[in-house]
């Protein structure tokens, strides 16, 4: 019995090395998957414009400058939007109006936006177009014949 102690104490470390080599395959499996999620998530264009807040984000913009005025010893940002969530909910459809035409007007900005960009990405996905204009192709071309001239 005397040899029993340590090949007991070397089939424990096995088994320890045995684990965490599972351990450490198990999180390289969730690190592939995380990756992989990663590849087949579109990436957003840091071109394309913003969508247009709702009215009550236009409205909290304004009451976030008179709340945080009125108390200047608050940090929180969940008190300013509870605050203001509360206020909106007080409010009526009259007092709500101004903030709701503001509203409308951004998204129509933001529509228009949206549309140009859009047609810049289709544009875009011919190729054959360059990011010259037309006039400034026309004006090379121009050049092109004057030198071809000159060296006549």
């Amino acid at each position: 019995m005397k040899g029993g102690g340590a090949k007991g104490a070397l089939s424990k470390k096995g088994e320890e090395t045995n684990l965490k080599k599972k351990k450490a395959a198990a999180v390289d499996e969730k690190a592939k998957k995380r990756q992989a999620r990663k590849e087949r998530k579109a990436k957003k264009d840091p071109n394309k414009p913003k969508r247009a807040p709702s009215a009550f984000f236009v409205f909290l913009e304004e009451f976030r400058k008179t709340f945080n005025a009125n108390n200047p010893g608050n940090k929180s940002v969940s008190a300013v939007g509870k605050a203001g969530g509360d206020k909106w909910k007080s409010m009526s459809e009259a007092e709500k109006a101004p903030y709701v035409a503001k509203a409308e007007k951004k998204k129509a900005e933001y529509e228009k936006a949206l549309k140009a960009y859009n047609a810049k990405q289709s544009g875009d996905a011919g190729g054959d177009e360059s990011d010259k204009s037309k006039s400034e192709v026309n004006d090379e071309e121009d050049e092109d014949e004057e030198d071809d001239e000159e060296e006549d």
